[in-house]
């Protein structure tokens, strides 16, 4: 146990989890997508903490990295899908000569 908890505070350091959108060219379809993926993003560090005070941080940590990955996978999975139909709409491949 003395040495998960020092573990499990370097993994967390209290990450989230975000949605993050980018634009690409797909040449194929010869048209402008967008595409969503998952960016961690480190909020704070768990320094110097003790005792119940660091149970209670690892905790808080844990549950809000686990929350933000599950919402913002959620979200994710959702708009690629989304992406996904618009470009399918709006592709205009060139037949093979």
């Amino acid at each position: 146990m003395a040495v998960v908890l020092p573990s499990l505070v370097a993994l967390l350091q209290a990450c989230v989890y975000v949605p993050r959108t980018t634009a690409f060219y797909d040449a194929d379809c010869r048209v402008a997508t967008r595409r969503m993926d998952l960016e961690p993003l480190q909020l704070a560090s768990i320094q110097q903490c003790g005792n119940e005070g660091c149970v209670v941080l690892l905790v808080a940590a844990g549950a809000t990295a686990a929350a933000s990955a599950i919402v913002s996978g959620s979200i994710v999975i959702v708009g690629n899908v989304v992406y996904w139909f618009e470009k399918q709409g709006r592709c205009r491949r060139q037949a093979p000569p």
